[in-house]
């Protein structure tokens, strides 16, 4: 697998020889797995190389390797090359691949976490296993916590003993008025998620979520933001689709548009999910829950223009793929809101709210406004509850007109 990135004989030769030669072809064809091209994946080739040229000057064999030895030729790499971003996947994906192999048995070399990034990843992983709580409210929650931590200790040691009501109160005041109320609202229950986190650890004497103020967010007073019709025929009409991604991001936004797909739900779709003979598709829905729709002929169209035009060729079976190596699907829904974001620039459509939700609050929006019943509008966004769905009746304009009592001394 070599030969796909070098093809002079006294190179692929070279690569060969060394204590590390024997896993080049192994190494090199998963870099072609992961869709690296000509000259990142001979990169790394050569950075293996290299790594097996000082492993021999050492007199040392693969099966010698050790994490010690590992860090060690870093930091000479450091000191007498020239180093690259692409070294610290490189060495990680070498090491991922000698453990499945049995070459090395040790852990990863790596650094280890900051403070501040274990506490994040322990709370994380509280939230998974111990709540239940979805990944993507995970990631909220951790983002947040970070924040309030940064905000309070800096870079200084993280001291929990030494928080108090009005660190929390300090933090809810300064940063409320940065959000939506919506979001700050996220944001104050993930503070009061992570305080009884610490006082259930005992890490903090008392419980101080009862400390963080509450951020006013009536469910039904505002309207939810939305496009017109003509301004997502805009937005869609703007992706170039003579590129891979434009096909690509076509594609989602019309799943977001046409089927209110959440950015979750996107992110996580399958090949396997597409039902071409039924045109149905099948996806995981919030809360882990599994969701069915029709598949529309322009959405299964776009999807089949993507995956036969633009999808690059890799092992993964999600649907969306990362145009840039390693070629996997997407980490999480901010890929998505970011798409959905460059789309509205491109187009040069300005609202107030730029992430995936957007196009799922227009096409409610749409519907209502064509007949559609907020029952029909529910079971196409799949709500649990039928009060989810009545915050769109304050869009059908004409219906509260009816109901509107006359002002006083205003005439007809």
């Amino acid at each position: 697998m070599t030969n796909q990135f070098f093809t002079h004989p006294k190179t692929l030769q070279s690569l060969h020889e060394g204590p590390l030669g024997a896993h080049i072809d192994a190494y090199a064809a998963l870099l072609h797995e992961q869709g690296y091209g000509w000259q990142g994946g001979r990169r790394q080739i050569r950075w293996v190389a290299d790594l097996g040229g000082w492993l021999r000057r050492h007199n040392l064999t693969a099966d010698d390797l050790s994490s010690q030895h590992l860090q060690a030729y870093l930091r000479y790499r450091r000191r007498h090359l020239r180093p690259h971003p692409s070294d610290s996947s490189a060495s990680k994906r070498l090491w991922r691949l000698l453990r499945e192999k049995g070459v090395v048995t040790q852990d990863p070399p790596f650094s280890a976490p900051d403070p501040l990034q274990r506490v994040e990843e322990d709370f994380g992983r509280y939230l998974l296993q111990e709540r239940g709580l979805a990944l993507a409210t995970v990631v909220y929650y951790r983002s947040f916590t970070r924040q309030f931590l940064l905000d309070r200790f800096g870079t200084d040691r993280i001291r929990f003993t030494r928080l108090g009501a009005a660190d929390i109160t300090t933090f809810v005041l300064r940063h409320a008025h940065d959000f939506s109320p919506g979001r700050a609202k996220l944001m104050v229950t993930a503070l009061r998620s992570f305080l009884r986190y610490l006082w259930q650890r005992g890490e903090i004497a008392s419980d101080l979520a009862a400390c963080v103020p509450g951020v006013p967010c009536w469910s039904f007073s505002t309207l939810p933001k939305f496009l017109p019709p003509g301004q997502v025929r805009r937005v869609l009409h703007h992706c170039d689709r003579r590129t891979a991604t434009g096909r690509r991001d076509y594609a989602i936004l019309l799943l977001l548009a046409r089927l209110g797909l959440r950015a979750g739900e996107v992110v996580t779709l399958t090949l396997d999910d597409i039902d071409w003979e039924g045109g149905r598709l099948t996806f995981r829905s919030k809360g882990g829950r599994w969701a069915e729709l029709p598949l529309p002929a322009d959405v299964g169209e776009a999807l089949a223009s993507y995956l036969q035009q633009g999808r690059p060729r890799c092992a993964s079976r999600r649907v969306f793929i990362r145009q840039c190596p390693p070629r996997v699907g997407f980490a999480n829904s901010v890929a998505v809101c970011t798409i959905v974001k460059d789309a509205l620039a491109r187009a040069g459509v300005n609202s107030p709210r730029k992430g995936a939700h957007l196009f799922r609050h227009s096409l409610a929006t749409g519907m209502l406004r064509q007949g559609a019943s907020l029952a029909q509008i529910g079971e196409l966004l799949r709500h649990q509850h039928p009060n989810t769905t009545t915050i769109y009746a304050k869009v059908d304009l004409p219906a509260l007109r009816s109901l509107a009592l006359p002002w006083p001394g205003g005439g007809r």
